[in-house]
């Protein structure tokens, strides 16, 4: 099997690095790239990557992810993250190969209280949202060969995240408030990894055709920001317990008290029903990832 990984250095691309090589041929690319194109914005030299390679299965872990700052440049974020997917598929269904890219739980609206399913009705609440559901769409009309998987919430030991950040302030701080009214269900950039790896491994047959569509694909279970927060917190503490945290009030607040240029969807949950039954999977509960991202940063 010959892939072609996009985003190879971001927290779901790093990890690809490694779930992927086993698999076969891998050629990562970033947007730094010089013996190919792995450039989102450069639509034109995307599609040459694709075609004068012709792999099996594209990978497209890049994307525009800056959700506040998409707002104000909604041009560029509609380039990388609908524009791109599109020239993508359309070299994708050129040769014969997979494209499988990565969405977001910011297509919906974020309402309600129920898991969102793949086929609920979309309704973004704001530019970042719009545009990752317009390379949705894009992909669906121009690659009949695709796996989208939505997700939310990602985190990994690379990089900045929001148990890292929690950990830095609650060891400076003696008061903490964090969103009690937002929930979802952190995802590992690992466990994303792990389950690309062990999809592709079902799509190299006769017949997998089939199988391409949109899933949902985020850990088990769920949890507002603040229990996550309090999860890390005490979890770092019983792996370290030499941290000295001067935290002492860790308060509870709604959305509003943070108010940002792009609205968060409250209602993140999603349901990984046709993920689990399609391909014969188990998703673990978010803690095992969270807990086992602790035990690797302290």
């Amino acid at each position: 099997m010959k892939i072609l990984l996009l985003g190879k250095n971001g927290q779901v691309g790093w990890e690809l690095q490694r779930s992927l090589a086993p698999l076969g041929q891998l050629q990562a690319l970033d947007r730094r790239s010089t013996q190919a194109c792995g450039d989102l914005t450069d639509l034109k030299g995307l599609q040459a990557s694709v075609l004068n390679w012709r792999p099996d299965v594209v990978v497209n872990a890049a994307a525009y992810t800056a959700v506040d700052k998409a707002e104000a440049d909604p041009e560029m974020a509609r380039l990388v993250n609908a524009h791109a997917p599109e020239a993508l598929a359309k070299a994708c269904a050129q040769v014969g190969a997979w494209l499988l890219h990565y969405s977001t739980d910011y297509v919906f609206e974020g309402g309600g209280s129920q898991p969102w399913k793949e086929d609920d009705a979309t309704g973004p609440l704001g530019v970042y949202g719009l545009t990752k559901l317009q390379g949705e769409q894009a992909i669906q009309a121009h690659c009949p060969k695709h796996l989208i998987f939505r997700t939310s919430w990602v985190f990994a030991a690379r990089g900045a995240n929001f148990a890292k950040t929690m950990l830095r302030l609650a060891q400076e701080r003696e008061q903490m408030s964090v969103i009690d009214d937002q929930w979802g269900a952190p995802t590992g950039a690992d466990l994303l990894a792990d389950v690309t790896a062990h999809v592709l491994r079902q799509i190299s047959g006769e017949g997998a055709e089939r199988l391409a569509g949109i899933y949902h694909l985020v850990a088990a279970g769920q949890t507002t920001w603040h229990a996550y927060a309090q999860h890390v917190l005490r979890t770092a503490q019983e792996i370290s317990p030499a941290l000295a945290y001067k935290v002492k009030d860790l308060a509870a607040v709604p959305t509003s008290a943070y108010p940002t240029p792009a609205r968060r969807p409250n209602n993140s949950r999603m349901n990984t029903q046709k993920l689990q039954n399609t391909f014969a999977l188990h998703l673990p509960p978010w803690q095992q990832g969270v807990d086992r991202m602790l035990a690797e940063i302290l």
